[in-house]
């Protein structure tokens, strides 16, 4: 029987580069060698780190995630007024700070109409909980150094490139200066990614060796164009099916490695198993530790080896590129 989410699960899964994935138990992965096969229980990945227990995109989210045994975890940036950049998902501060309470004359409150000084001043927790009262909206650098800290690898993600021109360049410079170049990073532990296709092909030209995902569900058709400059196609998991994703397993991407799909933002167990049948690579959701455990459980029920039932029933064929996708990542 698979487990139902309860704060006291604790799955644990490993932070081994998608690609090189054995085929063992999520709570085993740590201890995989990095030449594995690929057939594995899909990578858990923590949605702006674990929001189900901690505020989104902040230091806090992600050590939770850390405590929890979540390695890969994913964040969203975005370029301040004086050109900082910092880890927040909506292009507006209302939300997830006290931006609106501080600067009430400022509305729409957008994070491009906002120094870094005025923005480090908010308060980006007591929204979730009085307990994290105080927590600050994180810069990159920041961001980068604790996730180093912790151990953990990153799926970062370019929020809406079209308003801040010339962020790639800037993104790079950063993993740069923060020691995220170097090749354990680049191999294992980092992927960027991008609701934007030419926003991942200008990454592409800057810095190639970078593994990239797009975020989106083209059609099957259309895989071998993003194959070009993606190594990863990762969809809202409610537009994908198996043939799918056999279709995106059937081509190589930029690096000679075949296209990776990580499917979003998925929270229901059952669900997340269907999509391990389907053989995603990586499943992206606001409970890892949930997730990851229901994996493990499914793995690990023999009367379930031979089962051919589906997995989750699509909202539709999958979406055609030029498709508008609700922005949920």
């Amino acid at each position: 029987m698979r487990i139902r989410i309860a704060p006291a699960v604790t799955g644990v899964l490993a932070g081994l580069s998608l690609s090189t994935l054995a085929s063992v138990p999520a709570h085993e992965v740590a201890a995989a060698p990095a030449h594995a096969a690929t057939e594995a229980t899909p990578v858990v990945i923590g949605h702006r780190g674990v929001p189900v227990e901690a505020p989104e995109n902040t230091l806090a989210s992600i050590d939770r995630a850390a405590r929890l045994g979540t390695v890969w975890v994913e964040n969203d940036v975005q370029r301040t007024k004086d050109g900082a950049l910092i880890v927040m998902h909506d292009t507006t501060l209302e939300r997830t700070t006290d931006a609106k309470r501080r600067y009430p004359g400022r509305a729409p409150w957008k994070v491009a109409d906002f120094t870094l000084d005025e923005i480090e001043n908010l308060d980006a927790g007591s929204w979730y909980d009085s307990r994290f009262t105080g927590e600050r909206v994180p810069t990159l650098d920041r961001y980068l150094r604790r996730v180093d800290h912790n151990h953990q690898k990153l799926l970062l993600e370019v929020k809406a490139p079209e308003l801040y021109p010339g962020i790639e360049r800037q993104v790079v410079a950063e993993l740069r200066r923060s020691g995220w170049l170097d090749r354990q990073h680049i191999d294992e532990g980092l992927v960027v990614q991008s609701f934007s296709a030419p926003s991942l092909k200008t990454l592409h030209k800057l810095r190639p060796d970078i593994k990239k995902g797009f975020l989106g569900a083209p059609k099957a058709a259309g895989l071998r164009s993003y194959a070009e400059f993606a190594d990863q196609i990762n969809p809202d998991h409610t537009r994908i099916t198996a043939d799918w994703v056999a279709a995106a397993h059937a081509l190589d991407g930029p690096h000679g490695r075949r296209l990776e799909v990580c499917a979003w933002t998925v929270d229901d167990e059952d669900k997340a198993v269907g999509l391990a049948r389907m053989g995603v690579d990586g499943i992206i959701t606001n409970a890892p530790h949930v997730i990851a455990a229901a994996l493990d459980d499914d793995a690990d029920d023999p009367s379930l080896l031979n089962d051919d039932r589906p997995g989750p029933d699509p909202a539709g064929d999958p979406a055609d590129e030029d498709e508008p996708l609700d922005d949920a990542v």
